[in-house]
C-alpha cells in the first residue's frame, strides 16, 4: 500500500502549514528520523560526547587552579563547535531528504541526500556565520531589527538548498523573498516555536525533577561542593543525553515548517507548482 504524497508546492494557510508539518512527520516520520540520524550520526555523538565533557568539567569551577577554569572554557567551545557542526547535518540531511521526496513523488533516493549534504556542508556553515553575524548586529541596536533579521533569515536555508544558492546569495534573496510576507512568517514561526519549546520542554523535565532532588541531598552534605557532582552523575548525564535527543526530534517540526513556509511564499510569488501541474498536463 502507498503511503498518501503531500503536495509541498503550494499555497497555505497558518493552520494547513502547522498540520500538513505533523502530518508529513507523521507519515513519513520513521524513514525521515533515520535517514538524518544515517547522515548525523557521528555530529550527534561527538556532540553528545562534547556536552557530557563539558558537563562533567564543570566540578574545575569551584577549583582555584587555572588548568581547571581553561579546562572548563575549552570543554564549553569545543561543545560549541560540536553542536553547530550537528546543527548544519541535521539541518541538510532533512532538508534534502524533503527535497528528494518532492523531486522523486514521495520516494526517497539516500545516496543522493547524504551526497548533496557533504557536498553544501560549508556552503551552510558559511550562511549559518553570516546569519549569526546579522542577528548579532541587530541585537546590538534594538529589539525589533533582531525579530525582522531572525524571521527574514529563518528562509535563508530553505533557498540555500531548494535553489541551490551560495551562503552570500542566500542572505541577499531572503530579504527579497520575505517582502510583503513578513508578518505572516513571523505569525506562523511564533506559534511553532511556542509549540516545539512546550513540547521539547517535556523532555527536560526528568532530568529538572533529578537535578533538584540531587541539590537537596547535596545541600545537606558537610562539603558544599558536593552540589558540583551532579554533573559527573551518571543518571543525571543520561536524563540530558535523553533531552537532546528528544529536541532534536522536535526541532524536525520547525524545520519541516519552514520549508511549508517557504514553498507558500514561492507559489504566491511564482506560482511554480501550478506552472509545474499546467506542464504536466501537456506530456
Amino acid at each position: 500500500m502507498n503511503k498518501e504524497y503531500i503536495e509541498f508546492k503550494k499555497e497555505r494557510d497558518l493552520g494547513s502549514i502547522i498540520s500538513d508539518a505533523f502530518k508529513f512527520i507523521r507519515l513519513e516520520g520513521k524513514e525521515f528520523f533515520l535517514t538524518i540520524l544515517k547522515v548525523a550520526a557521528i555530529p550527534i555523538l561527538i556532540a553528545v560526547a562534547a556536552m557530557i565533557y563539558y558537563m562533567m568539567s564543570m566540578s574545575s569551577i569551584i577549583s582555584e587552579d587555572i588548568n581547571g577554569a581553561i579546562g572548563m572554557f575549552g570543554a564549553a567551545m569545543i561543545m560549541l563547535v560540536a553542536y553547530l557542526i550537528a546543527y548544519v547535518f541535521i539541518n541538510l540531511a532533512g532538508m534534502y531528504y524533503i527535497k528528494s521526496y518532492i523531486d522523486n513523488k514521495g520516494k526517497i533516493n539516500k545516496d543522493e541526500i547524504i551526497t548533496n549534504t557533504k557536498n553544501k556542508f560549508w556552503s551552510f556553515t558559511g550562511f549559518g556565520f553570516l546569519a549569526g553575524l546579522l542577528v548579532f548586529i541587530s541585537v546590538l541596536l534594538c529589539f525589533f531589527p533582531v525579530i525582522y533579521t531572525a524571521t527574514v533569515l529563518s528562509l535563508g536555508a530553505s533557498i540555500l538548498v531548494f535553489e541551490n544558492e551560495t551562503s552570500s546569495g542566500a542572505i541577499s534573496r531572503s530579504f527579497n523573498f520575505i517582502s510583503g510576507h513578513f508578518w505572516e512568517t513571523f505569525g506562523i514561526m511564533f506559534v511553532v516555536g511556542l509549540l516545539v519549546g512546550v513540547l521539547g520542554y517535556v523532555f527536560q523535565i526528568p532530568a529538572i525533577i533529578y537535578q533538584f532532588a540531587k541539590m537537596g541531598i547535596s545541600m545537606g552534605s558537610d562539603d558544599p561542593s558536593a552540589i558540583f557532582n551532579i554533573y559527573s552523575d551518571p543518571i543525571y548525564l543520561f536524563l540530558n543525553f535523553v533531552a537532546i535527543v528528544g529536541n532534536f526530534l522536535f526541532y524536525s517540526i520547525t524545520l519541516v515548517t519552514n520549508v511549508f513556509i517557504y514553498f507558500d511564499i514561492n507559489e504566491q510569488k511564482n506560482l511554480t507548482g501550478t506552472i509545474e501541474k499546467i506542464d504536466s498536463l501537456g506530456q
